[in-house]
C-alpha cells in the first residue's frame, strides 16, 4: 500500500462558524437556534455557550497563519446565515458579509482553497419561529440565502458543502432533542429529512445556474451500523433502522431517487410532484464525516425501536466513541458498491483527545497522532487495494472549539486553545500532520 498521493488529492482541515467565531451578536448578526439553545441553562454541559468561543471573528489572521503553517491545500469553514441575514429572509448585512469577504481573500493570498458550507446547522432563530425545517417554506429561505452566497463569493469560492450532517440535524435536534432546536418528534424528524433533501437538489440545481466551475456536494454522517447482539433479530432490525435514519434516508434519495422501503410511509405525506427527480442532486462529490462505528439494539422506550449501544471493549476517545479504523473502509467500500462508486471526500475525521500543555507549553496528544495516521491508513487502503474513488480528507478540527451539547469540555483540534487567553498552541498531531501533507506531495 501506497501513501503517495496524486497532485489532484485535497488535504485540508476544518471548522464551523458557530463553534469557532464567537462574537454572536456582534456587527448586526441575528440569535441562531443555537444561540438560543446554548442560552437556555441546563441544555449544555456547564452551560457553556457559543458567545466567544475561540474568537475566530476577531483573530483571523492569527488562524489563516496556523493554517498556512499546516501546509494544507484548503481549508473547510462554515459561513454563519445570521451574520448575512438576521432575520433569515430580508435585508443583507453588510458588515457580516464583509467578514466573510477579508477571510476570503485572506486564505487565497495565502494559496490556501476555502471550502465554505452553507449550512452547519445554525439556522436563523426567526425561520425556527417559523417552523425552521419542518417547514417546507425552507426551501425558498434557503434559496435566498444562497443567492446571497453566490453573489457576494462566487467569484472566489469555488467548493462548497450544502448542508453539514443532516442526520445530526434531524436525529439529534428533531427527534431526541438533544441539540438545537431540542424538539422531539418522530413526525418533525421525518419532515425535516425530506425539507434536508429537497433543499440539497435544489440548491444545487440554482447554484449551478449562478456559478460557473463550481464543486458542489453536502456532507454526511457515515459509518457502519452493527447489532449488539448478532445473535438477536431484534437488534439486526434495530441496526437496519438505526442505518436507515442516519444514512439512507439521505444518501438513497440522493444516488437512486427513492426513500428505503421501511422509511417511506413516514415521508410520503411530505413528498410533492417532482420532489424525488429534484432529489437526485448529481452533485460532484459525496462528501463523508466519520469518526467511529456504531452499536445499536433494540428498544421499545424509543419510538423508532432503537437505540444506541455500547461498543465491545476496546479503545476509545475522551468522548466515549469507539476507535475502529478498519470501519472507515467498510464504510468507503460499502458507498462504492452501493453507490457506484461516487467520488467521495472526507470532510471530517478526527479525535477527542481532551491533553492540556506540559510543563514546556507542548501538547503531546500522542494518541491523536496514532488516530490520525491509522485512519488515513485506511483511506489509502481503500483508495489503493479497493478502487474506492476518493479526492481528499480534511482533518476535524483546526483548533479545539464549543463542542455543542458538550460545550469546552471536549478537545478535537489539532491547535489547542486557552478558553481564558484565547492563546493558541500547535499540538504534536499538527506537527505530525504537516509533515504528512509534505511527505505525500
Amino acid at each position: 500500500m501506497t501513501n503517495n498521493t496524486s497532485p489532484s488529492f485535497i488535504w485540508g482541515t476544518a471548522t464551523a462558524a458557530f463553534q469557532i467565531e464567537g462574537a454572536w451578536n456582534a456587527d448586526g448578526k441575528g440569535p441562531s437556534i443555537w444561540d438560543t439553545f446554548s442560552h437556555t441553562p441546563g441544555n449544555v454541559k456547564n452551560n457553556d455557550n457559543g458567545d466567544v468561543a475561540c474568537d475566530h471573528y476577531n483573530r483571523v489572521d492569527e488562524d489563516v497563519a496556523l493554517i498556512k503553517n499546516l501546509g494544507v491545500d484548503a481549508y473547510r469553514m462554515s459561513i454563519s446565515w445570521t451574520r448575512l441575514l438576521p432575520e433569515g429572509t430580508g435585508q443583507l448585512n453588510q458588515k457580516g458579509a464583509d467578514f466573510y469577504n477579508r477571510l476570503f481573500d485572506k486564505l487565497l493570498e495565502k494559496n490556501i482553497t476555502p471550502w465554505a458550507t452553507l449550512y452547519h446547522w445554525d439556522l436563523p432563530q426567526a425561520l425556527q419561529d417559523k417552523g425552521g425545517w419542518t417547514n417546507r417554506d425552507i426551501t425558498g429561505w434557503f434559496e435566498e440565502y444562497t443567492d446571497h452566497v453566490c453573489r457576494l463569493y462566487g467569484d472566489r469560492v469555488k467548493n462548497y458543502i450544502i448542508i453539514n450532517e443532516p442526520s445530526i440535524i434531524t436525529y439529534l435536534g428533531h427527534y431526541l432533542g438533544i441539540f438545537a432546536p431540542g424538539i422531539k418528534s418522530l413526525d418533525a424528524m421525518y419532515a425535516s429529512q425530506h425539507h434536508i433533501n429537497l433543499v440539497n437538489g435544489l440548491v444545487t440545481q440554482q447554484m449551478r445556474g449562478l456559478l460557473k466551475d463550481t464543486n458542489l456536494g453536502s456532507s454526511y454522517t457515515y459509518f457502519p451500523m452493527y447489532p449488539k447482539d448478532p445473535s438477536k433479530p431484534e437488534d439486526v432490525r434495530a441496526a437496519q433502522i438505526m442505518d436507515e435514519t442516519w444514512q439512507r434516508n439521505f444518501a438513497d434519495p440522493l444516488f437512486k431517487g427513492v426513500y428505503p422501503a421501511n422509511t417511506l410511509p413516514h415521508v410520503e405525506k411530505y413528498i410533492k410532484d417532482g420532489d424525488m427527480k429534484t432529489i437526485v442532486a448529481n452533485q460532484d462529490y459525496f462528501g463523508i464525516n466519520h469518526y467511529n462505528s456504531n452499536y445499536v439494539r433494540a428498544d421499545d422506550s424509543h419510538p423508532l425501536g432503537a437505540s444506541n449501544a455500547e461498543a465491545p471493549p476496546g479503545p476509545r476517545t475522551d468522548i466515549g466513541w469507539n476507535i475502529s479504523p478498519a470501519d472507515l473502509k467498510v464504510a468507503l467500500i460499502e458507498i462504492k458498491e452501493k453507490y457506484g462508486n461516487p467520488v467521495v471526500c472526507i470532510t471530517e475525521n478526527g479525535m477527542c483527545e481532551n491533553s492540556e500543555p506540559d510543563a514546556k507549553g507542548v501538547v503531546n496528544d500522542d494518541r491523536r497522532v496514532g488516530y490520525l495516521k491509522d485512519y488515513t491508513d485506511a483511506m489509502f487502503d481503500a483508495r489503493d487495494n479497493h478502487g474506492c474513488n476518493l479526492q481528499g480528507y480534511f482533518v476535524w478540527s483546526l483548533m479545539d472549539n464549543f463542542e455543542w451539547a458538550e460545550g469546552y469540555g471536549m478537545r478535537f483540534g489539532i491547535v489547542h486553545m486557552d478558553y481564558q487567553t484565547l492563546k493558541r498552541t500547535p499540538k504534536k498531531s499538527y506537527d505530525w500532520y504537516k509533515s504528512k501533507i509534505a511527505e505525500s506531495r
